[in-house]
């Protein structure tokens, strides 16, 4: 049952905004379940001094998958905490429950990856080597130890932790709620690791320590990429790759150019996305690492034959899985981006309202940080695109091993659609300069932006 008191501060709102991806998240995390594969394979590398390839792609899937939802939980405790892992960032108890549910997430989740490598230098080492096809430098590992164990932040997460305790009852309250009720159960799930951590700080501390110090004298400094959890603190500056934007730019695809490519769209066509700076850039290889889906608006949806839905009022036209859910999304929030390409359907329009209609009933699921396409009840990006065109007319997409999952990435399907004359690639805009290129020409400058087998 609701809360009758329930508050209206912005922070309440933006709080709300973040549950979904606080839940998709928690799932998302690694759990003592899916290790004991890469404990053994720790175990065997260790033993013999190195990994085996397919060890090193298990161990790297495992860390994509945690260095993607850090970066989600970093973004909600940002957003909601103002940056701040203690009370003193949200201004009510509800927007603090979901910024300290996810600062525990995001203690938990470091402490897996410190756990899978603990007393095992040649996992710490891998850890730390740089991964061209992820666009990974090196030390990530060593950044991640230091912020787990880092004073400032331990501080400040304790003193979270102590406000959590003595408002304890106010918070459970919650339980019940519809919304903020699942926070209250990650809160209370994580009160028997929160003490844990409290009496084993020291020791991890002094551990860090040795291992900086180790590493250090081992392979000496190198600037990297980007720096994750920096003793500095700086939270923002994880969010995006530095160096690759000016400071200050702007998205590339701008007002003028969405609204022409409003214009241009037709229903079911399969905007495949990218973002300069996007630090999800780093975990999934590729130069097209996003997909989504267009809907089109109620006149080019009635001539397919296709209800008109009141939920599907302008602008609503996009059916997109990001990080915050499987939602349908306005132009402005699908569209902030910086190069895009237009794989439009070779089908008949019954097929693509078919395929329409499909997509449809994906909307309102979770995000899936696991890539796991075997489970239907949270979707990833290419996810949605595959499970709504799959098997409508001659379409069969192959899942695809990638890191030790079977999936499909934005890549592979771009280049199993255009290979196989189901999609066309119609339109390509951001590859060269701010060009907008249509046509012939586009398939030719799509295909040499990628590894592309068409």
């Amino acid at each position: 049952m609701a809360n009758p008191n329930q508050p209206q501060q912005p922070e309440y709102s933006i709080a709300l905004e973040h549950i979904p991806q606080l839940l998709a998240a928690h799932k998302g995390l690694p759990r003592k379940a899916d290790i004991v594969q890469h404990l053994q394979d720790a175990a065997n590398a260790g033993a013999r001094g190195y990994f085996l390839p397919d060890e090193d792609e298990r161990l790297r899937e495992v860390f994509a998958r945690y260095l993607a939802v850090r970066t989600t939980l970093l973004e909600s405790v940002f957003a909601i905490s103002r940056g701040k892992l203690s009370p003193s960032g949200p201004e009510n108890i509800e927007a603090f429950m979901v910024a300290y549910a996810a600062a525990c997430q995001l203690v938990r989740s470091a402490d897996f990856i410190i756990n899978l490598a603990d007393e095992n230098a040649v996992v710490r080492k891998k850890l730390d080597e740089p991964e061209q096809r992820f666009g990974l430098e090196g030390k990530h590992y060593t950044r991640i130890y230091g912020s787990l164990t880092s004073p400032k932040r331990w501080w400040a997460f304790y003193e979270a932790t102590r406000y959590y305790e003595a408002n304890r009852a106010r918070i459970v309250a919650w339980q019940g709620d519809a919304i903020l009720g699942p926070v209250v159960d990650l809160l209370l799930a994580e009160e028997a690791f929160v003490a844990m951590r409290r009496r084993d700080y020291l020791q991890r501390r002094l551990a860090y320590r040795l291992h900086a110090f180790l590493r250090r004298n081992h392979s000496g400094y190198r600037k990297t990429m980007f720096n994750l959890m920096k003793l500095s603190g700086s939270v923002v500056a994880e969010l995006k790759q530095p160096l690759v934007k000016p400071l200050g730019a702007g998205k590339r695809v701008t007002a003028a150019v969405r609204e022409q490519l409003e214009g241009f769209l037709q229903p079911g066509d399969v905007m495949v996305t990218r973002h300069d700076d996007a630090m999800s850039n780093l975990f999934l290889p590729g130069f097209w690492p996003h997909a989504a889906f267009y809907l089109g608006n109620n006149q080019q949806r009635s001539a397919l034959g296709l209800p008109v839905d009141a939920a599907l009022a302008e602008p609503m036209r996009f059916l997109e899985a990001k990080k915050d859910g499987v939602k349908i999304r306005p132009a402005e929030d699908t569209l902030r981006i910086d190069a895009f390409t237009v794989l439009r359907p070779q089908l008949a329009p019954t097929e693509i309202a078919a395929a329409i209609s499909r997509c449809l009933t994906h909307a309102g699921k979770l995000y899936d940080f696991s890539f796991d396409f075997s489970a239907t009840d949270r979707l990833a990006c290419t996810e949605l695109v595959y499970r709504s065109f799959h098997g409508v007319g001659p379409v069969h997409f192959s899942l695809m091993p990638h890191a030790g999952r079977h999936c499909l990435s934005a890549e592979d399907l771009i280049n199993q659609g255009v290979g196989a004359g189901w999609f066309e690639p119609v339109l390509v805009y951001g590859v060269r300069g701010d060009e907008w290129v249509e046509g012939s020409v586009a398939r030719d400058l799509l295909r040499s932006s990628f590894t592309a087998t068409f």
